[in-house]
């Protein structure tokens, strides 16, 4: 009896040995470029009376893009987050301040590369420019506009990504939708201002204004083209 025991226990431990899996190896971490890139982005308007023909306003317009290269620590904005002072401001106001202040702390601290801006849209033949710059360290970016006239509807794009396989991608455009920054209670365009306290979280513009035959419109696109270095 004893003498199978140890074989048991013998070959319990052989099982044991076995089953003992190799520790996985290190990861690697993904390759990033080598140095900066500059971009030139371009927001063009795709909302029109005929594409969105719900209340469409008279004196539709964009405000001027603000927007900021940075890294996965900071952002303009999020869908289920409430606005920052300068995100409300600039969804209810198209005014870029105080939402540079926030991004020039966020340069301060780090987290972001550059701020960039233009001047607004009104003729939709024509798109809205501005430059930004990337890093290694800073290879997303994020940029905002106001819809207007609106209470609180805003489009952009947010933690677009422009480095790819370890290198700077040479163009790339991104559909943009509206979103309601959750600062306001209006309901339509030219609604009386009606300021939400506690501010709701940001969410993805879902009325008859954005939404034809059961699908979300877009309103614009912005396109990322890199500058020859």
């Amino acid at each position: 009896m004893r003498a199978i025991t140890v074989l048991v226990l013998a070959a319990v431990a052989a099982c044991g040995k076995g089953s003992k899996s190799a520790a996985p190896p290190p990861a690697v971490p993904p390759a990033v470029p080598t140095g900066p890139a500059e971009y030139t982005v371009i927001i063009k308007s795709t909302w029109t009376k005929t594409s969105h023909p719900f209340e469409y306003p008279s004196g539709a317009h964009f405000s001027g893009m603000i927007g900021a290269s940075h890294n996965a620590k900071y952002s303009i904005f999020a869908i289920g987050r409430r606005p920052t002072a300068g995100l409300e401001r600039l969804s209810e106001e198209g005014k870029h301040s105080p939402l540079d202040t926030e991004i020039r702390t966020a340069i301060d601290q780090g987290s972001a590369l550059m701020l960039f801006e233009s001047g607004g849209l009104k003729n939709w033949k024509d798109s809205m420019v501005a430059t930004v710059r990337v890093d290694p360290a800073h290879p997303l970016v994020s940029v905002v506009n106001m819809i207007a006239p609106s209470p609180d509807w805003f489009t952009g794009a947010s933690g677009v990504t422009l480095a790819e396989n370890g290198a700077w991608i040479s163009r790339r455009t991104v559909t943009l939708y509206a979103y309601d920054s959750g600062g306001d209670d209006g309901t339509t365009y030219n609604a009386r201002d009606k300021d939400t306290n506690p501010k709701k979280p940001t969410t993805r513009a879902a009325n008859r204004h954005f939404v034809i035959n059961g699908r979300v419109k877009p309103v614009a696109t912005v396109t990322f083209v890199r500058k020859a270095s």
